[in-house]
């Protein structure tokens, strides 16, 4: 059985009582990740090749670190799946590059459910998973936003924010 390289962001973090469910989804992500960065280092451009492998070996560190982490609350790790369904067709380095920035989105996602369920050193360590994943979408995506992952505001002007942050206070 083949399972998708992009999971399910929401695999049963709802329940706030329940770290195990949302650190075994984020272990998932992490299968996935590493093994969509095998397709990704596959087709990418050769000008991006040290950036795929930076995110391929950061997603096999925290995929062991997630391992633990589930061993420690309890829980039986999952394995990673023989392999997985992409999302796309990647033929190509603009696929590629599309499906890593993918990949990193659902990763972050899956460790924001973390934060939502977790404590104290697990919460800052998926929080800090979370900035991690999404700094690197937006960098395939070739953006640039002042905070990855939260929506942009219309611009203001530097008068419109002074007076919201005078009536803030």
């Amino acid at each position: 059985m083949t399972r998708s390289a992009v999971p399910s962001a929401r695999a049963d973090a709802g329940r706030p009582e329940d770290a195990l469910d949302a650190a075994q989804a984020a272990l998932a992500a992490e299968h996935a990740a590493v093994y969509g960065y095998g397709v990704v280092g596959g087709r990418i451009s050769e000008k991006r090749v040290k950036e795929a492998r930076t995110g391929h070996e950061a997603h096999r560190a925290r995929r062991d670190a997630m391992h633990r982490v589930v061993r420690d609350l309890g829980g039986r790790p999952a394995a990673a799946a023989a392999a997985y369904t992409l999302p796309f067709p990647v033929p190509d380095s603009a696929a590629a590059v599309r499906l890593a920035a993918e990949l990193e989105e659902r990763v972050a996602a899956a460790y924001a459910d973390l934060v939502r369920v977790a404590e104290g050193s697990l919460r800052r360590e998926a929080a800090s998973a979370v900035r991690e994943a999404a700094v690197r979408a937006v960098r395939w995506r070739g953006g640039g936003v002042a905070f990855p992952g939260l929506g942009e505001r219309p611009a203001d002007t530097p008068a419109e924010t002074a007076s919201r942050s005078a009536d803030a206070l």
